[in-house]
């Protein structure tokens, strides 16, 4: 066991170490101005289109200030997320070192593979397709409980998906205030930490999941029902180590509802900037469907993802050496005019707005892809009939965050 000063010794140098590479990173951001860097700070949450521009400007690939490689090109995305020759760790690697486990979000075959494989089933399309009842229930208790003004993210757009997947996972009793806040802090440290506070954040929210998901695994050996807790529990020791379940089901929370609820944060913000396509959806909602679609190329909950090559190869004549990573920038990636006409408009009807990349591709394609597009599209149809007279009743809060975006708090009247 480590003694006091040992720990004090780690506690300095973990804050030297990242105190350190924030001031470098914001040396580079606001004195050098480099775009790649400036994706991770203020402008990257709050604009970081002008960027991706300024990236796609210099070439399909571009060098970061670390040596390694970024792009905003659609193809060159496209390839990447698909080629089982790029991975999420270096070859080889079992499991991630930086002590915040992903489950298999951060393994690469056969780990992700098997982890994977136990989770798919929950997220079919026939057991996606038994949710509609339940979300159509919810969304239209949320609409009619909701006062004249009111907070469209934490009264309607986070709700909805914490009460999905906490029935899919089996969590009776769900806190929703309680995994609305484990989902801000987890998500936002998916682009790394920011300060020693994040840090103790992040162990805190860890430690409540844990102690959440240990006491579920010990109800349901003894008393299992038909949920994917019940599951996982059923496969422990045989395809599923006891060290292996906490994550999983971390991941699978998390993901469940963050990317929902920032998707359909983002559509609302979205419609509200543009009345003609408020209009639209308000006349038609059946539009719906074609509003998350737009969105998710538009203004994608997610913004980039980052994968490491197993081999010396090239992408778009630019060589990439073993073990280089390379930045894929999803909402730039969906704002390439090679692939999307007028691309920098919002417009929910337009026919190419399939070809983004926002739930990434290949292997590691989004799980949960099914559920999050309906339950955003029941959300965004029942709200436009619901509410025809939605506007604004206050400025947005961005979620301090720039690999996840959306709102932290968007006030809406419905009059």
């Amino acid at each position: 066991m480590a003694t006091p000063l040992e720990r004090l010794r780690r506690q300095t140098g973990f804050a030297v170490g990242l105190y350190g590479e924030q001031a470098r990173g914001a040396y580079d951001a606001y004195v050098r101005r480099d775009p790649f860097t400036r994706l991770r700070h203020r402008p990257g949450r709050e604009d970081p289109y002008p960027v991706y521009e300024r990236i796609r400007a210099a070439g399909p690939v571009v060098v970061t200030r670390m040596g390694n490689l970024a792009s905003v090109d659609h193809e060159v995305c496209r390839e990447v997320l698909r080629s089982r020759r790029y991975g999420v760790q270096p070859e080889g690697m079992a499991a991630p070192d930086d002590g915040f486990d992903l489950s298999f979000l951060d393994r690469n075959p056969p780990d992700h593979t098997r982890l994977r494989r136990l989770a798919a089933p929950a997220f079919s399309a026939r057991q996606v397709a038994g949710y509609r009842t339940t979300i159509e229930k919810t969304v239209d208790h949320l609409l009619e409980a909701a006062p004249t003004e009111f907070d469209l993210v934490t009264r309607f757009a986070a709700p909805l998906p914490i009460a999905v997947i906490s029935e899919l996972l089996g969590i009776p009793d769900a806190d929703e205030d309680a995994f609305s806040r484990y989902g801000q802090v987890m998500g936002s440290a998916l682009g790394g930490v920011r300060s020693l506070r994040h840090v103790r954040s992040l162990v805190a929210a860890d430690a409540d999941l844990t102690r959440i998901f240990e006491s579920l695994f010990e109800l349901r050996r003894h008393d299992p029902r038909d949920d994917l807790i019940s599951r996982l529990v059923a496969a422990e020791g045989d395809s599923l180590t006891a060290a292996e379940m906490v994550p999983l089901c971390t991941l699978l929370l998390i993901a469940g509802f963050e990317t929902t609820v920032n998707l359909i944060g983002n559509a609302v913000n979205a419609l509200l900037d543009h009345p003609h396509q408020w209009a639209l959806l308000r006349d038609d909602p059946g539009l719906a469907a074609g509003v998350v679609t737009e969105t998710l190329r538009w203004d994608p909950p997610v913004q980039r993802t980052v994968r490491i090559s197993f081999d010396d190869t090239e992408i778009a004549g630019h060589k990439v050496r073993a073990g280089q990573f390379v930045h894929v920038l999803l909402g730039g990636a969906n704002r390439d005019p090679a692939v999307f006409h007028d691309p920098g408009r919002f417009d929910i009807p337009r026919r190419d707005a399939g070809e983004h990349l926002a739930f990434s591709g290949g292997i590691h394609h989004c799980l949960g892809r099914p559920l999050a597009e309906l339950e955003a599209t029941i959300a965004l149809e029942r709200l436009a009939v619901a509410m025809p007279r939605l506007r604004r009743a206050g400025a947005v809060r961005r979620r301090n965050a720039t690999l996840i975006r959306g709102p932290l708090n968007l006030p809406v009247s419905r009059r």
